[in-house]
């Protein structure tokens, strides 16, 4: 597990991750792409799940559900497994530096808060792959729940990081992943939900009473005043 001491984040600017300028500008995504991209992948795999295949509304509810669900599980396993990968050769820093750790290091660089549409495209494809041979033709509501949940994921991520805290019950949500930034790397890696966080007792640690006033205000970093 990597230490939970954190350096200090840059609040602009946006670094070089590749000499090949195509390379570099595929690094950038505007947050609407994949936004517009997999709720209309998500939407066809609902009328065609309902009109070619016949399945009842209900049905395809519950499917749906299944596959947002089941997103919010991978979101967890793939923030805390994958992209903190404990950096154990140079290769493996490069790595996960360029998937993640540049996001540490500049998190308010609103262009590379999403993964380019071409590499999720092609994660997609291949999921639904994987969902038609283990699931069948329930691929359709399973896997168009379970992009709008990867949708929502970058709703709510971008919304963190680009947007100040809201007064009312999501702003549990910018709290929970200001402390995964700025105070405890090793904890907190729900996004859209702390649910795992429970169940794999990954949440903040408690702190003592005396240091809460001086954290709480270290938590929500000013980008203006950084």
């Amino acid at each position: 597990m990597e230490s939970t001491k954190l350096k200090r984040p840059k609040h602009k600017g946006s670094p070089k991750l590749f000499n090949n300028p195509i390379l570099e500008k595929l690094t950038h995504t505007h947050i609407s792409l994949p936004l517009i991209i997999f709720s209309a992948i998500s939407a066809a795999l609902i009328y065609y799940g309902i009109i070619e295949k016949g399945f009842e509304a209900p049905m395809m509810v519950l499917l749906f559900f299944a596959g947002l669900f089941f997103f919010t599980f991978v979101e967890y396993v793939m923030h805390r497994y994958l992209y903190h990968i404990p950096a154990t050769s140079e290769r493996k820093k490069k790595i996960s530096y360029t998937m993640h750790g540049v996001h540490h290091d500049y998190p308010k660089d609103k262009s590379r808060l999403a993964m380019p549409p071409i590499l999720s495209l092609v994660i997609a494809t291949v999921l639904f792959i994987i969902y038609r041979v283990v699931l069948g033709d329930y691929v359709f509501g399973f896997l168009s729940g379970f992009l709008i949940g990867y949708a929502l994921y970058l709703a709510v991520h971008y919304s963190v990081h680009a947007f100040k805290v809201p007064n009312n019950f999501l702003k549990i949500l910018w709290h929970h992943h200001s402390i995964h930034h700025y105070r405890e790397s090793d904890r907190a890696f729900g996004v859209s939900s702390p649910l795992w966080d429970h169940i794999f007792r990954t949440m903040p640690r408690k702190s003592p009473l005396r240091d809460r006033k001086k954290q709480k205000t270290n938590v929500y970093i000013d980008p203006e005043k950084a």
